[in-house]
């Protein structure tokens, strides 16, 4: 009795060990690829900024100017961009960015335009209409990528098939945290903050032909560049969440080995003992 449980037990710390195997390769990769993505997302951060800022200016100049992408309007369908991971592993990742979408659209008609291979999946089971699926663009994107996505949001937009745009994606914090976030794109909304000095002259800036057409004109790079941020910030967390998920699942299973092989050994020490106990019982039948 005594021998077939050990054996169990031998059978179970092999399977944990070659588990933990995996979930320790599957850690080094994700920590590998974490690193590159975090060069991109701090690489990406000025060119934001810096778009932001001009966005921004023009948004000042043309105070006065209606511009298709800033009017406001009855809200009768909404677009969403969501922007999840294309493999599991990787903890609660994709649910609470799933979780926190769900809750932004509430009961509004809304379509979906995923990023990702599990946001294709999860949507493409859900009420929401799904416009267009975008998986497995995450890891190689480049800036040019993202022109097809936001040509055919803008398109809808503009069409009034949809009547406001948000985007869905994590953002990343640290190595160790992670935060879902929902930002409203469309009809764009930019800080117009006058900044007076008291001395120092003002520098003046002329747009051809007028503030209003640059001001459409550069809307969508705009959009381009935000999507590419939302991008490699929802791929560098990806990355940071599935090597946390790894180590604690590999800190798990050494654990589990541990208390396996405490198991084995007192099974050990009961077969020996059993069996000391027989030979003693038959020594004594014997002498008898």
């Amino acid at each position: 009795m005594a021998s077939g449980n050990m054996k169990d037990i031998k059978r179970r710390i092999k399977s944990v060990q070659s588990t933990m195997q995996i979930t320790k390769a599957m850690e080094l990769v994700a920590s590998s690829k974490m690193r590159r993505a975090k060069e991109r997302t701090l690489a990406a951060r000025p060119y934001f900024n810096t778009m932001y800022q001009t966005i921004t200016r023009l948004a000042a100049e043309t105070r006065d100017g209606d511009s298709v992408y800033t009017r406001s309007r009855e809200v009768k369908n909404s677009l969403y961009i969501v922007i999840a991971g294309d493999r599991g592993l990787a903890g609660g990742y994709n649910a609470n960015l799933f979780k926190l979408a769900a809750a932004e659209m509430g009961d509004k008609p809304a379509q979906v335009i995923t990023v990702g291979k599990k946001a294709q999946e999860y949507y493409g089971k859900r009420q929401w209409g799904v416009v267009r699926d975008y998986p497995g663009v995450a890891e190689g994107l480049h800036l040019e990528d993202t022109h097809p996505i936001i040509d055919e949001m803008l398109a809808l937009y503009r069409d009034g098939k949809v009547d406001e745009v948000f985007l869905c994606y994590t953002e990343f914090v640290s190595p160790l945290q992670q935060e879902p976030k929902c930002i409203q794109l469309l009809p764009a909304s930019f800080a117009r903050e006058q900044q007076e000095e008291s001395t120092g002259a003002k520098v003046l800036t002329e747009y051809d032909p007028s503030p209003e057409a640059v001001f459409d004109a550069i809307i969508p790079e705009y959009m381009y560049g935000v999507l590419y941020g939302a991008v490699v910030e929802s791929y560098c967390s990806e990355q940071s969440a599935r090597r946390m998920a790894m180590e604690a699942a590999s800190d798990n299973a050494s654990e589990m080995i541990e208390n396996l092989n405490l198991s084995y050994n007192r099974a050990r020490q009961a077969a020996i003992t059993q069996e000391i106990t027989e030979i003693v019982a038959g020594s004594g039948e014997v002498g008898a």
